[in-house]
């Protein structure tokens, strides 16, 4: 018995049909240039102490063996629970973070002598806070990883997340002084022994919230409004969204007095909106808004007044308002294209060096082309969120990778644009490389967070097999006899 083929049929090649390629994970990829981080990080130290001591120290052994133990169960982690994601999220993070430890190990060296100068008994090292703090946020990175098996189920508790967003942002607020005012910023919830920054971790659930509301109510942004001069504006009755936003933002800037969380929380809400409803509309009237509350700010209240006045010249204040910015300048000014090289500068002269300022040190010691390889770093970091948020399938994805990346672009042009004059200072630091725990942390829980859409988004498509034909509709065939 021999089945009659039909007219046109292709014929099968000898051994059949080869199967289809097996989608590369890239995870080899990441691994190698993990290890080049690790590298990278560890002759950075040794050229910290050698310059600085003249000796290698237990130090170097351990912050090197633990940062590297760090990054590999990391790696470890992705491969095993976002075996898809892109390969160069985390390498990139790895790199941002050992650079980060290396100058703060560095300006921990340069306190120890200073001390050592005055008489005084050498302050602990931040560097092993550092790395405690960054032990925590990989470790708040893998418990993301394990658990979260599918990002889509965030849009199920977006508004408790939005209202928890905005309790934490309102609680420093809210408290005395003493318990949350550092540096004229009331941004702290500090207890004896524990500090935290609420509104780091806000601004992530905020993100998710606005994602989630952009997706379920799209029709009602994208609605016609006003046709002006070839753009379309939104009705009146349909800015709700941007005037909470807007209205959040001005409270944090007043109440607060922090510029840089109300201009990062409000320009990354705008950007969403747009990128919802494609619209320039939404743009001119948060531009506008933002223009009318900084303006009414400025007029009323004094310390936003200060800020400004500062940044239009410091050097008026030198000695009081102005020294901060005045000593950023003149270590950008004294790096030059090439930097005096770690360890031959002299960044401890500029206040909160590893915090809002670490970007003077790296300008000081690793010159412009230092700066701009980690700016680059950062470039490319935000660049593959945004293609994250390009090849995930479904829309709740796509705003919420934007935001994410979108937030780190804004955060890091606010602290490059004030450490350089570009913009009045705002206090934020630079993300996975300044000091600080509730910064590490936050930034690790986006980090997964994008880990996590990426891995859906490069994710084979899983085939549905196809259902059994009934018998009853299974179509015949004639059968020729041998």
């Amino acid at each position: 018995m021999s089945v009659s083929h039909g007219v046109g049929a292709f014929p099968s090649p000898p051994g059949g049909f080869a199967p289809a390629p097996v989608q590369s994970t890239r995870r080899n990829t990441e691994l190698a240039l993990i290890v080049a981080a690790i590298g990278v990080t560890t002759v950075s130290l040794m050229l910290v102490e050698v310059s600085m001591e003249q000796a290698l120290t237990l130090d170097l052994l351990k912050y090197g063996v633990t940062f590297a133990a760090l990054f590999l169960a990391a790696h470890l982690a992705v491969r095993r629970f976002a075996k898809y994601a892109d390969p160069l999220l985390l390498p990139i993070v790895a790199l941002l973070n050992g650079l980060g430890l290396v100058l703060i190990h560095r300006l921990d060296l340069s306190d120890q002598e200073n001390a050592r100068y005055m008489g005084l008994p050498p302050p602990s090292p931040d560097a092993t806070q550092q790395v405690l703090w960054t032990a925590l946020g990989i470790a708040l990175f893998i418990v993301v990883l394990v658990f979260l098996h599918d990002y889509r189920l965030l849009a199920r508790f977006s508004y408790t997340l939005g209202l928890i967003g905005l309790i934490a942002l309102a609680i420093p607020a809210l408290l005395p002084s003493s318990f949350s005012e550092v540096n004229g910023a009331k941004i702290w919830i500090r207890l004896p022994g524990f500090s935290i920054q609420p509104g780091e971790f806000a601004k992530i659930l905020l993100i998710i919230f606005f994602a989630s509301v952009l997706v379920a109510k799209r029709d009602l942004f994208t609605t016609a409004g006003k046709h002006f001069l070839g753009m379309d504006f939104p009705r009146a009755r349909d800015l709700g969204p941007i005037l909470a936003a807007w209205i959040i933002s001005i409270g944090v800037m007043v109440f607060e007095k922090d510029l840089g969380t109300s201009l990062l929380l409000f320009t990354t809400v705008l950007v969403m909106l747009y990128i919802a409803t494609e619209r320039v509309g939404w743009l001119i009237i948060g531009f506008s808004l933002l223009a009318v509350g900084f303006y009414a700010a400025y007029q009323m209240f004094g310390h936003v007044r200060v800020r400004v006045e500062t940044w239009l010249d410091p050097l008026a204040d030198y000695n009081n308002t102005g020294y901060q910015i005045s000593q950023s300048l003149f270590g950008l000014a004294t790096g030059g294209v090439a930097g005096t090289g770690l360890g031959s500068g002299r960044p401890g002269q500029v206040p909160f060096a590893k915090t809002d300022f670490i970007v003077a040190a790296i300008g000081e010691e690793l010159g412009l082309i230092g700066l701009a390889a980690i700016l680059l770093l950062f470039l490319i970091l935000v660049v593959r969120g945004m293609r994250t948020a390009l090849a995930v399938r479904d829309s709740f994805g796509k705003l919420l990778a934007a935001g994410l990346s979108f937030t780190l672009a804004v955060q890091l042009f606010v602290v490059v644009g004030g450490v350089t004059k570009l913009i009045p200072l705002t206090g934020l630091t630079t993300p996975f490389v300044s000091y600080g725990g509730s910064s590490l942390l936050a930034n690790y829980l986006l980090l997964a967070l994008l880990m996590k859409i990426s891995h859906a988004a490069r994710q084979p498509a899983i085939p549905r097999k196809k259902a059994p034909t009934p018998i009853a509709e299974a179509k015949t065939e004639m059968m020729g006899r041998e």
